[in-house]
């Protein structure tokens, strides 16, 4: 039997510790406060950003945000960037991707302090998580970690197959995962023989943006499978497993939705909440 994980009761019960804490700085002088910040007109990124403003606000942060026109250039989103890390209201940062062509993302998003850098995407982020040393970590990685302990499963001494090596979430998620103890082993689309990598895995994830990509032949019996990818289809939203197969095999899958997502939201308003532990400001009170 393939028991259903499910990231949405993970993802609420996270978001009401969070609420908790917010009520308890807020109490004490501090709001903390996520800046969004959205070029252009992309739908899905609008979809999301509006998800992240809704929660914020949920969770009793201060929602602050610029919609920047496509053709914004990169002086003008540098000048926005700035300004964010200069605001003491300002607790964590988020620039949506993808950004329009002709903005450079790596070079923005490296303006944005570390100490602010909610999504962990910085290079000065990125060092921190390779040398295993404090600081905010990527939102789905960590996300996907957390889920994992939620569910009781083991991450020390596991081997761990993340199919999929991009920057957001296969190659911190592989660093995360083995500051934790696991045997990790990164698949990618020059990987020869994908089913030989992903069988002997006690933990299979699946973050490779090609829908429905790993089926049966991947999975040994009792695995857990962790679904990251998201399609929209005429069926409906599917991943980059085949869930309707594995069902029987995987001990454990995520669902598409209310898997992953949830917990990446979640842990956007968890590390929003640290950068503000971490640098309290008395005159972020709203007025």
């Amino acid at each position: 039997m393939t028991i259903t994980i499910d990231g949405t009761r993970t993802a609420r019960a996270v978001r009401a510790r969070v609420a908790a804490e917010v009520a308890r700085l807020t109490a004490a002088g501090t709001v903390p406060g996520l800046a969004t910040i959205l070029v252009g007109d992309d739908p899905a990124s609008a979809v999301y950003v509006a998800a992240q403003r809704r929660a914020v606000r949920e969770a009793g942060m201060r929602d602050l945000h610029r919609h920047l026109p496509a053709d914004t250039p990169q002086r003008q989103v540098a000048a926005v960037v700035d300004g964010f890390a200069a605001d003491p209201a300002a607790s964590g940062i988020l620039l949506q991707l993808p950004l329009p062509p002709h903005l450079s993302a790596a070079d923005l998003i490296d303006r944005i302090p570390v100490a602010k850098d909610v999504d962990g995407l910085t290079t000065g982020s990125a060092g921190l998580l390779a040398r295993g040393a404090r600081g905010l970590r990527p939102c789905t990685p960590i996300g996907i970690v957390k889920l994992l302990d939620a569910e009781g499963v083991a991450i020390r001494g596991a081997h761990v197959a993340v199919v999929g090596w991009g920057g957001l979430v296969g190659r911190p998620l592989a660093q995360l995962l083995l500051h934790r103890g696991a045997t990790v082993t990164v698949a990618h689309e020059h990987t020869a023989d994908l089913g030989a990598v992903t069988r002997p895995a006690d933990v299979v994830v699946a973050a490779t943006g090609v829908r429905g990509l790993i089926g049966p032949e991947h999975v040994k019996p009792g695995a857990t499978v962790v679904d990251v990818g998201i399609h929209r289809t005429p069926e409906g939203l599917r991943g980059d497993a085949r869930t309707d197969e594995l069902g029987g095999v995987a001990g454990r899958i995520t669902p598409v939705p209310g898997g992953v997502g949830p917990m990446t939201t979640a842990m956007l308003l968890a590390n929003t909440l640290r950068a503000a532990e971490r640098n309290p400001r008395p005159d972020a009170v709203p007025a």
